[in-house]
């Protein structure tokens, strides 16, 4: 395996399919399975969603909900789904833990740095709720953050998308897709990858960024066996 140890980062939206919020079962499947094909490989998972497909503290904020409430509420949301997440892998005969950067015993426990790397080297999937604890802060330096401190040898982002393009490949058919992508460069073009504080943390500490699209199966195992799959900023 090309990665011994990674960092999964999923949107909250990821798991609400064609919804308009929620947790749609079929996803939960379908990610639960790609995890578990990474797992059969002995590679060890941690995972940071996020809670969008519940709520967003920003959009909180911008309704009329004090920043602060609404982003404490937004990791309340990103725990939801990390139980649903350790639910469907249970079910699947998956052990793992949700560790969370905010206290809700009996739910989860605390997050540690020791504590995720013995549960990862115990063969669990550690799914790390919560974001950073802190108000002000995304899930995507959650991730960053995580990463760092689980010595992960990559951050892998899956998006709807196959990876970084100069221009929405939504909109612009002609938007040309990186396989390799510098950070000095992304950071010239503007293009968004992470946001900046997250972006910042993995450039300052060589941490890879792998985006990739997560809905395609079998993308995961590829990347981790070494094949070029989505774009690779480093």
């Amino acid at each position: 395996m090309a990665y011994k140890r990674i960092l999964l980062k999923l949107s909250g939206e990821s798991l609400q399919g064609k919804g308009t919020s929620g947790i749609d079962p079929v996803k939960l499947k379908d990610y639960t399975a790609e995890i578990l094909a990474a797992v059969k490989q002995k590679v060890q998972v941690a995972i940071v969603i996020g809670g969008g497909n519940i709520f967003r503290g920003l959009s909180g904020a911008g309704d009329g909900i004090d920043r602060v409430q609404g982003d404490y509420m937004g990791m309340l949301a990103t725990i939801i789904n990390g139980m649903a997440l350790q639910d469907a892998l249970t079910k699947a005969k998956v052990k793992a833990k949700v560790l969370s950067g905010i206290a809700v015993d009996p739910v989860c426990e605390a997050m540690s740095r020791e504590r995720a790397i013995e549960y990862l080297e115990n063969g669990y999937v550690v799914i790390i709720s919560g974001g950073t604890g802190n108000p002000y802060f995304t899930t995507d330096t959650a991730a960053a953050l995580r990463a760092l401190e689980i010595k992960a040898d990559a951050i892998l982002k899956g998006t709807r998308v196959d990876g970084v393009y100069d221009d929405d490949p939504e909109k612009n058919k002609k938007a040309k897709k990186y396989s390799t992508l510098s950070f000095d460069l992304a950071l010239q073009k503007g293009l968004k990858v992470m946001d900046m504080t997250a972006f910042a943390l993995c450039r300052e500490n060589n941490l890879p960024i792998i985006v990739f699209n997560i809905n395609k199966t079998g993308n995961l195992l590829k990347i981790l066996k070494g094949e070029t799959v989505g774009t690779v900023v480093k």
